[in-house]
């Protein structure tokens, strides 16, 4: 049975779950519910657009400075996550807690074969919310015909599945525990959090952001490893990134 923490240690663990989604996830997930409640006072969302990846600058060199920059920075919340974690003293080993010691060829593997299963289950997700209508139409690469546009491409891809992998399970998931919460609990309630900040794109990559971080939660607090979920949507981004063209095909809406 887990001991009971003290008042002080609840709420500095509060307050850590706190400062890292305001600087990280949770700052997204705000800005997402109003850009759907401004999508929605418009007009309907099948007629609106989602970009990602957009040009920062009309002059190359500079947009590519930017889009590192940005890349970077978007990081360092992961950096502040990892040091909070390495501060328990009375919790194992970080790579062990986070389940990234060894299996490297394993965790890829089975990244791949999750990264199949959600990438079908998105695709019909697109598909249907765009033809009933709650989903707006996502265009994921937007920056343009340069040499560099492709790299700068796969970084944001590798960005996305380290920042909210990271972010959601590596610590939210093991704060929430610590906590005292139970699996199905914290996997809901990540899952939902996960769905809060794809909110501009629609109700129905909401929905099914919540069916991808039900099936992720799961298996994170099933197997302990996270590398595996980080593979994973590091390659569903990656292919939305680069193959554009997919959603295109799907697009009935």
């Amino acid at each position: 049975m887990r001991d009971e923490l003290e008042p002080q240690e609840k709420k500095r663990l509060w307050f850590e779950l706190g400062l890292v989604a305001a600087l990280s996830l949770g700052q997204s997930a705000v800005y997402a519910i109003v850009r759907l409640a401004d999508i929605t006072s418009r007009g309907p969302i099948s007629e609106a657009q989602a970009k990602l990846n957009t040009s920062m600058s009309p002059r190359p060199g500079f947009d590519l400075v930017y889009q590192i920059l940005d890349i970077g920075f978007t990081l360092v919340p992961v950096l502040l996550a990892l040091y909070l974690l390495t501060r328990d003293t009375d919790a194992p080993p970080l790579s062990t807690r986070l389940g990234v010691n060894g299996q490297s060829g394993k965790d890829f593997g089975r990244g791949t074969l999750i990264f199949t299963i959600i990438g079908i289950g998105t695709l019909a997700v697109y598909a249907g919310g765009r033809a009933l209508g709650i989903t707006a139409e996502i265009q994921p690469a937007n920056l343009g015909d340069h040499w560099w546009a492709v790299p700068v491409l796969i970084l944001a891809a590798a960005k996305n599945g380290i920042v909210e992998e990271v972010i959601i399970f590596g610590f939210g998931a093991e704060r929430l525990q610590r906590l005292g919460y139970g699996m199905w609990p914290i996997i809901i309630s990540l899952a939902v959090f996960r769905a809060s900040y794809h909110l501009y794109q629609g109700i129905g990559p909401f929905i099914g952001n919540v069916a991808m971080g039900i099936i992720f939660g799961w298996y994170f607090m099933r197997r302990g490893r996270l590398m595996p979920l980080v593979w994973a949507h590091f390659i569903i981004d990656a292919v939305g990134f680069l193959a554009p063209g997919i959603l295109a095909l799907v697009d009935i809406g």
